[in-house]
């Protein structure tokens, strides 16, 4: 083995690529790669480094810097502009004066930093051509053009671009790229993403055709419950488009959107994201239409940092099915998101209908349509005379295991069909696995709804009329998601915020907008990136001190309405709010446990006087919390697993000022009350959104380990694993959306893609298999706690300084952990003092 670590190649900021970015200094990153064997050199640490930079055209310089630090390092170099590119690489060198070899080159190409970058101007359809009395026909604007004719070569081609709507791009008949659904959803009255593609290759010496095709995606269709509401952003389909041809005399060419341009129709005749798509090839290609110019300011285009939706995946249909009627269904064995392709020619006669309508699950031998509550989820094809050679959607995507099938000619096989499973292209980064195969299918259905669910944004389902960035949901879920995957997302109620004239009156809600701190904080724990926490500040205080509504006591006002522990089990189904645990209680608690937060992230800024105002009025908040629920002898007013699993893990028992002994007393007691609690439920779960994220890290925080095991491995309604015998392959909304017989629950509001369930995998990843952080893996915390009837268990992290591996198994009568850190990073505590924890007890390193 060498004596120096593999260095990757280097990252920029945290963006999947480096091509298109947003920062003309970006901060950047290398992580360790372990040899083939799997290990590391032992006992490296990096003291220095040294970073080559050429830009293109100029000659390398090399920066060395003293520094132990390889995640997010100062970019050295002068200040890129707009459009510029580099080839960059690195490498270290140890205290011991040991240098890795170079990197390999990252190239980096800025994207347009400035309004005044853009010569182009938003456009759209001259007149407004409609689906149905509401919605929009997704349009499809061109433009014609021939490059100039030079006695160079063409160097380099870019296509910059985004839309109001969503888009998918051609040139020359080619598609641009594989995205799907770009922009992606974003807040459009404060910013608007924009992409940059490579389309060197697209172009051709003569006639060259640019084509966009726009559809309503999140900016005009409907969204919200109770049928929603459309036009929330805007209601008029538009195009942004700039390609910029650069020869090799450095000479450039540009074609941006303007008038010139024109717009036409398409075979799509609707597109929706709760309804469908439908395709009449009936229609041919409308006549050309003109353009007009858009009224909308470039000051808000910004290149995006997050990776693109895309499909990453595609699955053949496990089963053709016949339901109780005698329809046609497909299985695909695993509830997805996505959308369906053809795969086989048909040429039916004209104006016959082929209708898919799509569902998550069967009840009495037909597909459950009731839990997609006003969303149609259908799409249809309707034929004209000619051949439909192959056929997939463009501008929707459903939640589907279950696709019926109507007015398919014949019966079909399992090979006319491909699902293209569709999420925001993350990088896996976190696995999970143990000796028990029903958790190993609990953690992969909470690894789907991960995957179903962000799509573009974290949403709470993917299938029915909702599909919104629920904050509640991502704050108790931060930690898992973050694990599983390079996520770094940042927050109203639901972001984008479309609720409150459709649904309630605008109030601040505990958990839910305490996302506005608790998710940055987050996202910070996983990557150390300060930058999040200073971008986020002005939000953050902005919330604690202005948004949360307080009483004369300086906590939550009584009178503000709150979903509390959100779905506890013991709730009615039509009132998901009213759960056993007080839900002031759980606002409480919650204030404590962001104003201490608040008192640690202004520390790690450096705002002292901040820090010791929040600090001191947490602890000033804690003891009210004591006082208003708390007994003296440990006991609380909401004898629930949640009160105790949020006053446990936010530290809300004990009195600072009194002695140890005293605090350990109190702490006790409401330990032992939650154990019987759990007893006395027979080790079904109680807890809603809130208190599941919390309830197996109280128990195993209080030494009691082997109640959460055995929490986790009951198989009976409610609990972890009952969703897992029940045939799920995703994270359930509630833990009894299917009853035992096989009936849907009567609620109106119940999905079986919901991730925040799933937030018990943090105490997998964690507690079972034994590895965290709380400094973006700096340190990497091995603290596996064995029990239930688990044999064994592993966790392996892709971490930003390299591979963190912790595997224990039960042999004989020996416990034999085996554990990999990368150079950098350490483990806490040190293997020397893991080895002398018990005996008999053996590491391998």
């Amino acid at each position: 083995m060498s004596d120096a670590p593999i260095l990757s190649a280097p990252t920029f900021e945290h963006h999947p690529t480096g091509f298109g970015l947003g920062h003309s200094r970006p901060r950047l990153s290398w992580r360790f790669i372990p040899s083939s064997d799997g290990q590391y050199p032992k006992d490296w640490q990096q003291a220095s480094y040294e970073l080559e930079i050429t830009p293109l055209g100029s000659t390398p310089e090399v920066f060395p810097v003293k520094s132990a630090e390889s995640v997010l390092v100062p970019w050295p170099g002068k200040t890129l502009q707009s459009r510029e590119t580099a080839s960059v690489r690195g490498r270290a060198c140890s205290t011991t004066g040991t240098y890795t070899d170079w990197s390999p080159f990252s190239q980096v190409e800025v994207g347009l930093l400035q309004p005044t970058d853009w010569t182009g101007e938003f456009i759209g359809a001259a007149k407004k051509f409609q689906a149905t009395r509401e919605s929009l026909r997704p349009i499809r604007l061109q433009r014609g053009f021939d490059l100039p004719k030079k006695a160079r070569a063409l160097l380099k081609a870019r296509l910059y671009i985004t839309a109001l709507g969503v888009y998918e791009a051609r040139l020359n008949g080619v598609c641009i790229g594989q995205d799907v659904l770009a922009p992606g959803w974003t807040s459009y009255h404060h910013r608007l993403v924009y992409q940059t593609y490579d389309v060197t290759q697209l172009l051709s010496s003569g006639n060259n055709v640019l084509s966009v095709e726009v559809a309503e995606g999140w900016y005009a269709g409907r969204l919200g419950f109770g049928g929603g509401r459309r036009y929330i952003y805007g209601d008029e389909l538009g195009l942004l488009a700039q390609l910029e041809v650069t020869f090799e005399d450095n000479e450039t060419w540009k074609l941006s959107s303007d008038t010139s341009w024109l717009c036409q129709t398409t075979s799509i005749v609707q597109s929706e994201f709760y309804d469908g798509e439908t395709h009449d090839f009936r229609a041919t290609d409308g006549e050309w239409a003109p353009v007009k110019t858009l009224n909308v300011p470039l000051n808000a285009l910004t290149a995006t940092d997050a990776p693109p939706i895309r499909v990453t995946e595609e699955m053949m249909p496990t089963q053709i099915l016949r339901s109780a009627s005698g329809k046609i269904i497909l299985d695909f064995g695993q509830n997805l998101v996505g959308s369906l392709r053809i795969n086989t020619a048909l040429h039916l006669h004209a104006g016959s209908q082929l209708t898919l309508m799509y569902a998550e699950v069967l009840e009495n031998a037909e597909i459950a349509t009731r839990p997609l509550r006003h969303a149609k989820c259908t799409d249809r094809i309707v034929f004209g005379d000619k051949l439909v050679t192959s056929w997939q959607t463009k501008f929707t995507f459903h939640g589907f295991r279950y696709v019926q099938v109507d007015g398919w000619p014949g019966i079909p096989t399992v090979h006319d069909f491909t699902a293209l499973v569709m999420h925001t292209d993350m990088k896996r980064r976190g696995w999970f696995s143990c000796s028990d195969s029903l958790v190993n299918k609990l953690h992969e259905s909470i690894v789907w709804s991960m995957r179903g669910n962000f799509v573009g944004i974290p949403t709470d389902c993917p299938q029915r009329d909702e599909r919104l960035g629920w904050t509640g949901d991502i704050q108790v879920f931060a930690p898992v998601a973050t694990f599983l995957y390079d996520s770094h997302g940042i927050p109203g109620l639901v972001v984008s915020e479309i609720l409150w004239d459709q649904w309630c009156k605008p109030s601040p809600q505990a958990v839910w907008h305490d996302a506005a701190v608790l998710t940055p904080w987050d996202a910070y724990t996983a990557s150390s990136d300060v930058e999040i926490l200073h971008r986020q500040y002005p939000s953050m205080k902005a919330w604690i001190t202005k948004g949360i509504r307080r009483g004369d006591d300086g906590m939550w006002d009584g009178n503000v309405w709150q979903l509390g522990d959100w779905l506890d089990p013991n709730a009615p189904p039509e009132d998901a709010g009213n759960g056993r645990t007080n839900s002031l209680l759980v606002a409480d608690a919650y204030l404590v446990h962001v104003t201490r937060t608040m008192a640690q992230i202004s520390s790690v800024l450096g705002y002292q006087e901040d820090a010791t105002f929040y600090e001191n009025d947490a602890q000033m908040l804690k003891r009210g919390f004591q006082d208003k629920y708390l007994t003296p002898s440990g006991l609380l007013a909401s004898d629930t697993q949640t009160g105790y699993s949020l006053a446990i893990c936010m530290d809300l028992i004990g009195d600072d000022a009194n002695d140890d002994s005293a605090n350990m007393a109190v702490q006790n007691v409401a330990a032992a009350r939650l154990g019987d609690l759990v007893r006395t439920s027979k080790f079904h779960i109680s807890t809603g959104f809130v208190g599941t994220a919390l309830i197996c890290h109280a128990l195993a925080q209080t030494d009691q380990t082997q109640l959460a095991y055995r929490m986790l491995l009951e198989k009976h309604c409610p609990s972890w694993l009952y969703p897992i015998t029940m045939g799920a392959t995703t994270t359930w909304e509630r833990w009894d959306s299917m009853l035992p017989n096989g009936e849907v629950n009567g609620g109106a509001m119940t999905s079986f893609n919901h991730y925040a369930l799933g937030a018990v995998a943090s105490w997998l990843h964690g507690s079972v298999a034994g590895i965290s952080t709380e400094d973006g893996w700096k340190t990497v915390m091995v603290a596996p706690k064995p029990g239930g009837s688990l044999t064994s268990a592993e966790a392996t992290f892709e971490g930003p300084y390299g591979l963190v591996k912790c595997a224990w198994s039960l042999e004989g009568n020996q416990f034999v952990l085996t554990l990999t850190i990368p150079p950098n990073s350490k483990a806490n505590p040190p293997l020397s003092s893991l080895i002398s924890v018990s005996s008999p007890y053996t590491t391998r390193n």
